[in-house]
């Protein structure tokens, strides 16, 4: 199955933020501007990367949409509906997989299931279908301490995927993984992802890593973070998991770093021509 950019999603809601911005310490002396304003539209079922310098606002931004942090200015909606407390339909994962050591790779996906009232059997059977599509069936009665940590990363994917929600917010997920696993684990989830396609937002420093995943990058400024780029990715799907050789992806990677090398984010060395004998 191939498909292009801009296809019908099958999942999936769009989320709007406008004039959005994040303000510390309001009201006191000092106060601090750390994101904003910003004005993003995510069409449903979009793969959207957000890259940019630590500190830019990204996580703010992610933690806004969910409803776990208030904005200071601006409207975040969620298909349609504002968003000022906690959303439901949402699957959230982080750097750290934060799975429970004393359950199993399958109970600790099931936490769902008890969590959110949800149907078991029907959360046992995608969980199940969800290892078998990653590989893990060996895993489902391992514990985190026994799992390495690409293991442990999938479960983590599993346990984020498995309620089927609409809304998809990564916050460098893949960040604490090896080079190869890193390869291997984000086309595991671009193949998930392209079986019901939700709206998913992913948060990452490597540049890399938004190109071969996503459909549209949005590239931000360093503190207080705005958009700088707005980048639609026109590469067929799936994608391949080297992509380095291709031409038409090295494009797009240079010109995020051309970006970050105007706004002082990458400085260039100057090559030395001779060496010293």
């Amino acid at each position: 199955m191939t498909l292009q950019v801009g296809e019908t999603a099958k999942s999936g809601v769009p989320i709007s933020i406008r004039n959005v911005s994040k303000i510390f310490g309001e009201g006191g002396e000092k106060p601090f501007r750390a994101m904003g304003p910003v004005d993003i539209d995510i069409p449903a079922g979009q793969f959207i990367s957000i890259v940019g310098a630590s500190g830019c606002g990204k996580s703010t931004l992610m933690l806004m949409v969910a409803g776990l942090m208030k904005h200071s200015t601006g409207e975040i909606a969620c298909d349609g509906k504002r968003v000022d407390k906690p959303i439901t339909n949402v699957g959230i994962a982080f750097q750290d997989h934060l799975l429970l050591d004393f359950r199993t790779a399958f109970e600790n996906v099931m936490l769902h299931a008890d969590i959110r009232g949800l149907d078991r059997k029907v959360i046992a059977d995608r969980a199940r279908d969800l290892f078998s599509q990653l590989r893990l069936e060996h895993a489902m009665n391992k514990y985190p301490r026994q799992l390495s940590g690409g293991m442990r990363q999938r479960v983590s994917l599993i346990r984020t995927l498995v309620h089927e929600p609409d809304i998809i917010l990564m916050d460098e997920p893949f960040g604490a993984l090896d080079a190869l696993t890193r390869l291997q684990v984000r086309t595991d989830l671009e193949q998930l992802w392209l079986k019901r396609r939700p709206t998913v937002v992913f948060i990452t420093h490597s540049v890399e890593e938004a190109v071969g995943l996503s459909d549209r990058i949005i590239v931000m400024s360093p503190s207080p973070g705005e958009v700088v780029d707005d980048i639609q990715v026109q590469l067929p799907r799936p994608r391949p998991i080297v992509l380095g050789d291709a031409p038409e992806f090295a494009a797009y990677v240079d010109r995020i770093h051309q970006h970050f090398e105007r706004m002082g984010v990458l400085h260039g060395v100057t090559p030395q021509t001779k060496m010293a004998s």
